[in-house]
């Protein structure tokens, strides 16, 4: 398996599986002499961790981090950085009845066809559990971005959860950290709450929509044709599990505007800068920054595996009924926010460090 590292000069590899002893990142493209520690990455690591709502798995897993390489005296070196999380609560006996059988809207069928071989425990290669290490990698990205552009901050926050949206009437930034959905509106919480509660006794699941915001984003970065930074964003986003469409700023629903409703019109402030009206194109034009807050929202597919018998098939081709047994996410939504934070940081770092480079 090739495709396995994400990133221009800022570079990521992951490796590892759901269920095997560990799981890891090796960073290339650090910059030398940031402060680092493991308790400075924890405190990323600890958002993402699974079982700590009902909402969520409730495998236990305490994600902590060992830095193995590239730091010295508690700043980095700019030598590769290897970065370890140990597994310790797999329960593989749980994928046993599926050992030879396809899952509905997992991966195991093309895993299968294309490479003759795949490890069914908890998904292997394909399951979210590599996302820890992502979120690792954003966190270094996060400590980078912290020393080169100190006002630069990146939200992540839930927009939807299965029918239910939130009003933006009731947008509050302030508000989520307060609640086990990252909501930023606080009236949403029980009626999701009453909704993933419902939707788990009928052993099902939902999907969500992420919203990740990014303010004081320098301007210039990206470029206009094959590294534009929209593309950029959108190809991470995509790289996360269960993720099946990407939008920026207005996105989709551009295409039923106008062209005089969509264009942000520009204006002069009283320091001789251009300040734009709107923000219609989610911070970026003809694949550059333009100093505005970015905007992208992802759009996750419901949890694949639930304890509903589904139509499927076997290895042999014989015509099976599958049940998923172990302990999964209600809505993957839900995690996947830190996830997202972690990926715009590592693709802002990455298009900085290239700006950087090209135009000194």
């Amino acid at each position: 398996m090739s495709m396995n590292s994400f990133g221009h000069l800022f570079r990521f590899s992951t490796w590892g599986e759901s269920h095997g002893k560990a799981i890891g990142v090796t960073i290339d493209g650090c910059p030398p002499n940031i402060e680092i520690s493991e308790s400075m990455l924890q405190v990323f690591m600890d958002k993402r961790k699974p079982g700590q709502s009902k909402y969520t798995t409730q495998r236990k897993e305490a994600d902590t981090v060992e830095i193995l390489s590239g730091t010295f005296e508690g700043k980095t070196t700019g030598t590769p950085i290897q970065i370890v999380v140990q597994n310790l609560d797999q329960r593989s006996k749980d994928y046993s009845n599926i050992a030879t059988s396809f899952r509905p809207g997992h991966a195991d069928i093309t895993y299968h066809k294309k490479y003759g071989i795949r490890d069914y425990r908890g998904g292997g290669r394909a399951s979210a559990r590599e996302t820890a290490v992502r979120v690792a990698a954003g966190s270094v990205a996060r400590l980078v971005l912290r020393k080169l552009v100190p006002n630069l901050d990146i939200i992540g926050y839930l927009v939807r959860i299965g029918e239910h949206e939130i009003d933006r009437k009731n947008f509050d930034l302030s508000t989520i950290s307060q609640n086990p959905f990252w909501s930023p509106d606080k009236h949403t919480v029980s009626k999701w709450a009453d909704y993933l509660d419902n939707t788990r006794k009928n052993k099902n699941s939902v999907g969500a929509i992420i919203e990740i915001l990014a303010k004081n984003v320098p301007i210039g970065l990206g470029s206009p044709i094959y590294n534009k930074l929209d593309a950029q964003i959108a190809s991470a986003m995509m790289s996360i599990n269960a993720v099946k469409a990407v939008e920026i700023g207005n996105g989709i629903m551009s295409a039923s505007s106008t062209g005089k409703e969509n264009a942000d019109e520009i204006r002069i402030n009283d320091n001789n800068e251009p300040v734009f009206l709107s923000n219609n194109a989610g911070g970026i034009l003809g694949g550059i920054s333009t100093g505005q807050n970015i905007v992208t929202r992802f759009a996750v597919k419901p949890t694949s595996s639930i304890a509903t018998s589904k139509l499927s098939i076997d290895e042999s081709g014989d015509e099976v009924e599958v049940i998923t047994k172990g302990r999964h996410d209600p809505c993957v939504g839900i995690r996947a926010v830190p996830v997202g934070e972690a990926m715009m940081a590592c693709v802002l770092l990455d298009q900085y460090l290239i700006n950087r480079g090209q135009i000194g």
